[in-house]
């Protein structure tokens, strides 16, 4: 028997040579999974397989019944999380005993805030100053009423049902601001109207009114933090200084980019030029939010606007698009499902209807009625206007952004998610009906912000 009077095995610790398990020895057929929680590494591996595989399958489902894919997506987190299943409380996602973990649920936010990033990185990659320089008057101001009206309209709904103008109620206009891109342009694809005089038109004004909104967005979001101890005028004017310092000195480094790129693309390792740019949109987005004290994901989209006016933009856009829609975006969607939970709606069911039917007829009608007074038929401008009715990533980034800085509740989170989905599933017919009839051409399109995406498969 070995010194210390325990048999090999027994009690005291495992063997020479021997790795010790945390679960107590018994017979396999006696051993139940909770006496044996997964490690907090296995439970990270287990719920990014079942994040990442739920959007894609979901993604493809909706492409089946010819919705958006980001469609899919939300309504998959939305299945995933407390409204439904709620996956993150099941036993085998419960912290093991005495484990130090960083709570799963945290773990996937934080994740998915770098999704974030990168998708507005993406964005600004595929921003077109020439072509917004050059779209026309009727795409920018059909764009322009496609913001301000359904933000007036939105702050009013937000206020009539008793939340605070300054800054909820202000903020839930500013959810109302963007168009998405990629369900617009995937519509328009599938009825051949695309390259139409009002699909051209929509198209454009919908890249420009995402711009106008990380604009509303990043405004919205410095006034709030200047005046959370109450309207300060003169921290007010402290904050939109650092906010134009921030810019101009962004800006101005632009000229470094490009050295910069150039420097690390002759490292001699494998994708240093795609690292390097992934670090500029870091140091860009960590600047934003904490000198410019505006959000952190306009940083990320202003570094992709200047990245992209270098030689090394091609290579970097087919590097990025892998690394952001294998695994970060769909990472971002799905959290959004995980913490929105429309069993607490309660009191606010009242709430997402009028902001259902606000999102729909206020964008219709702000734009459309644009187009009309810049050139459009009666008939092109309602085209227009129902065109732009989609919502998506944008007013998922900004609600999430909301949330985590405390400015809207989980209510009125679980509310603006709610919104979108109902957008994305109504904007779709409403477009076939009002656009002459095609073939029908399935397409896909990725879930793009502020880039006219490519004709037939997306790259990812």
């Amino acid at each position: 028997m070995p010194r210390g009077g325990n048999p090999p095995g027994a009690g005291g610790g495992a063997a020479r040579g021997q790795v010790s398990s945390p679960c107590p020895r018994a017979r396999p057929a006696s051993r139940r999974p909770s006496e044996c929680p997964l490690t907090h590494s296995l439970q990270v591996v287990l719920v990014l397989t079942l994040v990442i595989a739920s959007a894609k399958l979901a993604g493809a489902l909706a492409t089946r019944i010819h919705q958006p894919s980001v469609f899919g997506e939300i309504l998959a987190g939305l299945v995933l999380g407390p409204t439904f299943l709620n996956i993150l409380a099941w036993p085998v996602f419960a912290t093991p005993p005495g484990a130090d973990a960083i709570p799963l649920l945290t773990l996937v936010r934080d994740l998915a805030q770098i999704g974030v990033l990168l998708l507005m990185f993406v964005a600004g990659l595929e921003t077109d100053l020439v072509m917004m320089r050059h779209v026309g008057k009727v795409a920018f101001w059909s764009a322009f009423g496609g913001v301000i009206v359904p933000m007036i309209f939105g702050t009013m709904t937000a206020v009539a049902f008793g939340l605070p103008l300054y800054w909820e109620g202000i903020f839930v206009g500013a959810i109302l601001t963007a168009t998405s891109v990629s369900i617009s342009a995937q519509t328009l694809l599938e009825i051949g109207a695309l390259r139409s005089r009002e699909g051209s038109t929509i198209l454009a004004a919908a890249v420009i009114d995402d711009v106008m909104g990380i604009i509303v967005l990043s405004l919205v979001v410095a006034l709030a933090k200047a005046s959370s101890d109450g309207m300060n005028w003169a921290v007010v004017g402290i904050v939109m200084l650092r906010v134009a310092v921030y810019f101009a000195v962004a800006i101005a480094a632009r000229p470094l980019l490009a050295p910069v790129l150039r420097w690390s693309s002759s490292l001699g390792v494998s994708q240093a030029l795609l690292a390097a740019a992934v670090v500029i949109m870091f140091v860009y987005a960590w600047a934003a939010e904490y000198v410019g004290e505006i959000a952190a994901l306009t940083g990320a989209y202003l570094a992709g606007v200047l990245i992209a006016q270098t030689n090394f933009k091609k290579d970097i856009d087919a590097g990025i698009h892998p690394l952001t829609y294998s695994m970060f975006v769909p990472l971002f969607f799905i959290s959004i499902g995980l913490q929105a939970n429309a069993r607490d709606l309660g009191p606010r069911a009242a709430f997402a209807i009028a902001l259902i039917i606000v999102a729909i007829v206020a964008k219709a009608i702000g734009c459309a009625v644009f187009a009309k007074l810049f050139g459009f038929s009666a008939k092109g401008s309602l085209r227009v206007g129902i065109g732009m009715i989609p919502r998506g990533e944008v007013e998922l980034i900004v609600a999430g952004y909301g949330l985590a800085a405390g400015i809207i509740g989980p209510d009125v989170f679980s509310a603006a998610v709610v919104m979108v989905l109902a957008t994305t599933m109504v904007a779709p017919p409403l477009v076939r009906l009002v656009f002459p009839r095609h073939a029908f051409v399935p397409a896909t399109v990725e879930e793009t912000i502020a880039g006219p995406p490519e004709e037939g498969e997306a790259r990812a």
